[in-house]
């Protein structure tokens, strides 16, 4: 089977809990590290999907490495090889897609209760609210063609699908150690932010345990669901299916 890209662009925002359901399932990767290497791939044809995580940068900033990953992601779109975007890759997909990404009515920063669809809900096999982490400024346009599996109170589009390319604009792959880790990191953007939607780091970080766990039955779901489409060569397939019969 093709590895699946993983473009991760801060330390403090790595694949998290989606590193760990591709590990249990034997699902081969390739973390690879756009921002730090200046540029990415712009040939979809050797993964068998893309997953495009946070950045503390904005998608519309003029860097290579941006439009490469536009360019990669476009070469997706048209291959339908399967993108899962998170955050910034969520918003990176909405523009490869021909939609625009600009500021969100205010920063949404912490916890917060998103509102599930009921495309979604069959999809994704989720149910109709949940409670996800947060760290953005900017928002995206639902783009042509497809559908939002999420909404906020303070951010309307925080997720949709078309096809097999999937994007939510939160974090469903922290674990309780990167949350703290970027609470720490970004301790200085929490003071500064102010809005409706920003929680302090007390807040954050208040029944963290808890709040991962049902996180983590979110994202498992979802990254079943999402895993389940890729391509995968017959051989793979009846070595999976031997495994568990």
């Amino acid at each position: 089977m093709r590895p699946i890209a993983i473009l991760q662009h801060e330390s403090t925002q790595g694949p998290g809990v989606l590193r760990d359901h591709l590990d249990r399932h034997d699902l081969p990767y390739r973390i690879i590290a756009p921002a730090a290497d200046g540029s990415a791939p712009v040939d979809a044809a050797p993964f068998s999907g893309i997953v495009v995580l946070g950045s503390d940068h904005c998608v519309n900033e003029t860097l290579p490495w941006i439009e490469h990953e536009r360019v990669l992601l476009q070469d997706a779109i048209r291959r339908d090889v399967p993108v899962l975007g998170h955050c910034f890759g969520a918003q990176m997909l909405a523009r490869a897609m021909g939609a625009k990404v600009g500021r969100n009515i205010c920063p949404n920063i912490g916890w917060s209760e998103v509102w599930i669809t009921p495309p979604a809900q069959r999809r994704m096999a989720l149910p109709r609210q949940a409670t996800i982490f947060n760290w953005h400024y900017d928002i995206f346009e639902i783009p042509a063609g497809a559908v939002r599996t999420m909404y906020g109170s303070h951010c309307l589009n925080k997720g949709f699908m078309r096809g097999r390319h999937w994007a939510f604009q939160g974090h469903l792959e922290v674990t309780e150690t990167s949350v703290r880790n970027w609470c720490a990191a970004g301790r200085a953007q929490i003071l500064r932010a102010r809005g409706p939607a920003v929680q302090d780091e007390t807040q954050i970080l208040l029944g963290l345990h808890e709040r991962i766990a049902h996180l983590h039955r979110i994202a498992d779901q979802t990254y079943r669901a999402w895993t389940a489409q890729l391509d995968r060569p017959l051989f793979f397939s009846l070595g999976r299916a031997a495994a568990y019969a």
